[in-house]
């Protein structure tokens, strides 16, 4: 029987210690050549136990070979030179290094389809797979060759979209695609960022997501979200587009966020994963808390259609504040289900 309100995460989880620092975004590997690649595949091993044991029903490689989630995919592309880098702003909100596009962009072999086929192996639970999006991975990025931001994404599009075919063929059942930069270039999202993102899911018969957050719990993003007023009404730009695309489930973030709730009324018909878990807070939701913003989206996302999940990755946060987090996405999704059929 097709579980009502299937849990999952919306991304990374923490590393254990012995890959890589704890509670650190982006920490380097502790590890090299193949203790690395072993050292991965036990991380990733750890990291489904820790979702099987909390109950989570859609589980996912907690990103656990990738240091970051846009640059680990581009550093397997050729066209980009990792040594040639430009500090540019990301999202608006803070600079960073970043390498440089040189040349035509290109993906000479698969990226994570190993570890998606180690994971598959691993259990029968539906799994999920991350990818950074289009629009997200040009914001990451020095641009010196397409000097196209939409030229550029375009390409990146044909590129995902290959890896998503071999990802599908290796048994995932959902591929994720995290569009953080969608919520704030409002006008490109509209124009072509969408289509960009279909072109990405193009042929695709597993389902697709899409993963729009506001960030992990660091300060260059808690800060931003102070400047936003009262209403964080981000959703409502790209929602609309959204809602009459070819993306099967939304994702978005709703505890304690200031997300009104009544913008999930945009994207009705659609599946959408409903964030009830606070990454950027290492206080645990208790299982009430989770309950009650699943309750409020209920109000605008049929039950069958509704999927408990994080906010964001949890790989600031420790492993021991993560699993808490896990438990209680769990047991508030039991409650609703119970309230739901009537128990």
């Amino acid at each position: 029987m097709k579980t009502l309100l299937p849990t999952s995460t919306a991304g990374s989880l923490p590393k254990p210690s012995w890959l890589a620092e704890p509670e650190k975004l982006w920490s380097p590997w502790k590890l090299q050549n193949e203790e690395l690649i072993e050292g991965k595949k036990d991380a990733l091993s750890l990291s489904l136990y820790d979702q099987l044991r909390a109950g989570i029903d859609i589980v996912s490689d907690g990103e656990q070979t990738r240091q970051h989630f846009v640059t680990t995919f581009i550093e397997h592309l050729s066209g980009v030179d990792f040594e040639k880098r430009e500090t540019v702003r990301i999202r608006n909100r803070y600079d960073a290094s970043v390498p440089t596009v040189v040349g035509e962009v290109a993906r000479q072999q698969p990226v994570f389809v190993e570890d998606a086929r180690f994971l598959r192996q691993l259990t029968k639970q539906p799994i999920k797979w991350a990818l950074p999006g289009p629009m997200t991975m040009i914001d990451t990025l020095y641009d010196a060759h397409y000097k196209s931001r939409e030229k550029l994404a375009w390409e990146f599009a044909k590129i995902l979209n290959q890896e998503a075919k071999e990802l599908e063929a290796a048994g995932v059942d959902i591929i994720q695609f995290d569009e953080p930069a969608f919520n704030v270039f409002f006008d490109e999202v509209n124009d072509w960022g969408v289509a960009a993102l279909e072109r990405a899911i193009e042929g695709l018969k597993c389902e697709t997501a899409v993963h729009i957050c506001y960030g992990y719990g660091i300060k260059a993003n808690t800060d931003w979200k102070k400047t936003l007023g009262s209403e964080w009404r981000q959703y409502e730009e790209a929602f609309p587009k959204l809602q009459t695309s070819n993306i099967d489930i939304i994702s978005l973030e709703c505890h304690n966020s200031r997300v009104p709730m009544e913008l999930l009324e945009l994207i009705r018909g659609k599946k959408v994963m409903v964030g009830a878990i606070d990454v950027a807070t290492s206080a645990i939701e208790t299982p009430e808390e989770v309950a009650s913003t699943l309750r409020q989206a209920l109000r605008f996302v049929d039950a069958d259609k509704l999927y408990p999940s994080t906010n964001c990755g949890m790989t600031p946060l420790s492993r021991r504040v993560a699993n808490g987090k896990l438990n209680a996405l769990s047991a508030g999704a039991e409650i609703i289900r119970r309230e739901l059929s009537g128990k």
